[in-house]
């Protein structure tokens, strides 16, 4: 994303999911404002990417998407199972810091298509 305070917003969610884990408290308000930022960038993959996240979160109450795996390592690496929604979370957020990255909005297609399906 272009915009510095998206940017800084972005920050402030992987930073708050480091420190508390996921509170859905002021997490989904930062989502939801930071779904407004992309509205007026019109990118509307990371718009459909965002509502899908705070609506799974809200039903949830947690982030039940794994995150894709990379088709290019030969090994696994396996995750502590409690970390894997927070780190999940973290790296589909971050993925929006950067769309000119093209694994960025591929990773980003593939947490839409398993959020659709979930």
């Amino acid at each position: 994303m272009e915009n510095t305070a998206a940017i800084k917003l972005i920050d402030k969610i992987v930073s708050d999911l480091d420190q508390t884990g996921i509170n859905t408290d002021t997490l989904i308000d930062d989502i939801k404002t930071l779904r407004g930022y992309a509205l007026e960038e019109q990118i509307p993959l990371v718009v459909k990417v965002l509502r899908l996240t705070y609506e799974h979160i809200e039903e949830n109450e947690s982030f039940l998407i794994p995150m894709p795996e990379d088709e290019d390592d030969e090994f696994e690496v396996e995750a502590e199972v409690e970390n894997a929604p927070v780190e999940s979370l973290k790296y589909v957020i971050s993925l929006m810091r950067n769309l000119d990255n093209k694994i960025n909005i591929n990773d980003l297609k593939t947490y839409r298509d398993s959020l659709n399906n979930f």
